[in-house]
């Protein structure tokens, strides 16, 4: 009698097995070995498009100080100038809802130069690596592209 209790309490434990584990295990390893690069590869893509959007902004910040003060600010007032009177009149800003101008999204700071190259003025992100030209993750998102 005493046998059979002691084997009755052994079915009433609950758990699951080393196998039953395991099998679990590796089918969440291979669900994240399938899943995990398709979401990092839309991080990236949320990123570019991020500085892009940010990009526009600035632009938009600069095409109203260029209404207000009658010119782009230099290169050397940077774009600080949109969030800080350069020691201009008729300076009407702050032309950013936010009191810092944003770093992009690999937080580094937006490369800015006026007159530009490429228009009145060239706004650049160099993307992951921080240095002109690349692919993927690190390609230059630009102003006039």
């Amino acid at each position: 009698m005493k046998l059979v209790k002691k084997l009755l309490m052994l079915e009433d434990r609950r758990g699951f097995t080393l196998i039953e584990l395991l099998v679990v295990m590796i089918i969440l390893g291979l669900l994240a070995a399938l899943v995990g690069p398709k979401l990092i590869g839309n991080v990236d893509k949320a990123k570019i498009k991020a500085a892009k959007a940010q990009i526009e902004l600035l632009s938009q910040g600069l095409d109203q100080f260029r209404l207000d003060v009658g010119r782009f600010p230099s290169t050397a007032e940077g774009l600080q100038a949109l969030v800080a009177n350069p020691g201009v009149e008729d300076w009407e800003g702050p032309y950013l809802k936010k009191p810092t101008v944003p770093k992009d999204s690999w937080n580094k700071e937006y490369a800015y130069k006026s007159p530009g190259t490429h228009g009145d003025y060239d706004i650049s992100s160099y993307g992951a690596d921080g240095q002109e030209g690349g692919s993927k993750e690190n390609q230059d998102i630009n102003s006039w592209e």
